[in-house]
């Protein structure tokens, strides 16, 4: 059995962005966004490469920079492990839901997320790699549970990816770079295409970084 989210209510949503994005503006240098159009009336998939502890939060934070300022997102939910889940029990108050790969119950777990996104408004955060990595590796590796939310889902999914690079340079202090993506929506869904279009623009993100180097083709 899955544990199921109780998703904080939109007030409290936009209450705890406010203050994570006074947090972020004491930590780091600067936080840069490259953004995308929103479609509305959708509801929303958001994935992003997953390379460190604040992951969470810095998705939180875009998605108070950019989505919810269109008036799309209304509620913010996480598909997060289920171990996680048992040992942190607040998670579910902000959004998470459990998946437990591996097990029977997997399946629950990628029908509820289909049923999150059937309802405009609401955003899924999820991370195709399911592990953590560098955030400058060139190739990310989706695993497959994506493959099987999105053909599930029944109505409009707007699909989003943020290749999210910290990076130093002058300061002292980090500085976030998110670099979005639309991938189009749930009913031109293709998962070969999907990967295509994401490591292409991921490896893009980190070039574009790139002040004096050029990297010979591998």
């Amino acid at each position: 059995m899955i544990i199921k989210s109780k998703p904080l209510p939109y007030f409290l949503l936009k209450f705890a962005a406010g203050l994570l994005g006074i947090y972020f503006k004491l930590f780091y240098n600067k936080m840069v966004i490259r953004e995308i159009p929103v479609k509305r009336d959708h509801s929303y998939l958001l994935m992003c490469n997953h390379f460190s502890f604040l992951d969470g939060f810095l998705a939180f934070y875009l998605c108070h920079k950019v989505l919810m300022k269109e008036h799309g997102m209304k509620r913010l939910y996480i598909m997060s492990i289920k171990k996680q889940m048992e040992k942190n029990p607040w998670l579910r108050y902000i959004g998470s839901f459990s998946v437990d790969p591996g097990k029977l119950s997997i399946e629950e777990s990628l029908n509820y997320a289909a049923e999150i996104l059937a309802e405009p408004g609401n955003l899924l955060l999820f991370y195709p790699q399911a592990k953590l990595e560098s955030s400058h590796i060139r190739h990310i590796k989706f695993e497959e549970g994506i493959a099987h939310i999105i053909p599930k889902i029944k109505g409009n999914t707007q699909l989003i990816w943020s290749s999210n690079l910290i990076e130093y340079f002058e300061s002292t202090r980090p500085s976030v770079y998110f670099h979005m993506k639309d991938c189009g929506t749930n009913h031109a869904f293709d998962f070969d295409s999907l990967k295509e279009t994401v490591n292409l623009h991921h490896r893009a993100a980190i070039e574009s970084h790139f002040r004096y180097t050029t990297e010979p083709d591998q």
